[in-house]
């Protein structure tokens, strides 16, 4: 596993040391939300360094003592989604044993669903991955956000569920893959100088469509590294301060004139971007019911 880096400190600045620690993350199926969890968790403290021990597809009780031995080389904290009783159980005891912290972190969300529905668990191994409707409209929304990035196949917009407009580098696409992720068919469509949008994105009235404006210091920023990454180092208007400048004043008056709702995406995350772009989603739904 490749060590860790710190990140680099301001000239001039003390530099506080970080904290290396072991976290163990021990699933029967993906992992994906016990990876989840501990993004969203370590994201709430400064300067630790999770050192990663995943164990993933984690279904007999040969694979569990594997993961436990890796557990009791590298003691840390231990984060689990296993729905087998029995393989918990192992867990559990082992750690238990070697005064090992241990999670199952969706005890708390599961207890207070049964208790609410008054129900049982299943305990099905595995059953979050069940190839159901979900999975399948999940799919379709990639397959339609990739056949569908920077303004491609414009004839088929009206099938989007939103559409994203703004310059170029204001998060479009990442943002479009993520809301297909969530079956949210999303296309993208961008402002480029002295070219006019497609007609057909002002004939639409089903799909939500969302202007993404950012400021001008954060787009120069953006664009500058994204030609440098390229080894690019003529001046062109793509990183001009005035042209990059108007690009963006156009833009605005396009979504003022369009009346479409806008997202400043300069100070956020594409998952805040996306959150925000739900939200609307789930306005419209409730305005047109």
């Amino acid at each position: 596993m490749a060590e860790p880096s710190l990140p680099t400190p301001t000239p001039g600045a003390a530099v506080k040391p970080g904290v290396y620690f072991n976290v163990h993350l021990v699933s029967d199926s993906t992992g994906e939300t016990l990876t989840g969890v501990l993004r969203a968790t370590c994201a709430q403290f400064d300067n630790i360094i999770p050192i990663e021990h995943t164990n993933f597809l984690v279904r007999s009780p040969r694979q569990l003592e594997r993961v436990l031995k890796d557990i009791e080389a590298a003691p840390g904290l231990v984060l689990f989604t296993l729905s087998a009783i029995a393989q918990r159980e192992r867990l559990e005891n082992f750690c238990a044993a070697k005064t090992i912290p241990c999670v199952a972190v969706l005890d708390s969300a599961l207890d207070l669903f049964s208790r609410y529905l008054g129900l049982e668990l299943n305990h099905r191994v595995g059953a979050g991955r069940v190839l159901n409707a979900d999975y399948y409209r999940r799919i379709d929304a990639l397959n339609y956000a990739m056949g569908h990035d920077d303004g491609q196949h414009v004839v088929e917009l009206a099938h989007a569920d939103v559409i994203l407009v703004g310059v170029s580098r204001t998060s479009k696409t990442p943002t479009c893959v993520y809301l297909a992720n969530r079956g949210v068919k999303a296309a993208n469509v961008p402002i480029v100088p002295n070219v006019p949008l497609p007609p057909e994105v002002f004939a639409l009235d089903a799909p939500l469509i969302v202007g993404l404006t950012v400021s001008s210091d954060r787009l120069l920023s953006i664009r500058r590294n994204r030609l440098a990454a390229m080894k690019e180092s003529r001046e062109t208007a793509y990183v001009d301060e005035d042209s990059v400048r108007a690009e963006i004043i156009h833009a605005q008056k396009t979504f003022e004139r369009q009346g479409w709702p806008v997202i400043d995406v300069s100070r956020r995350s594409v998952e805040e971007t996306a959150a925000a772009i739900l939200n609307l989603l789930a306005e419209k739904r409730v305005a047109t019911e």
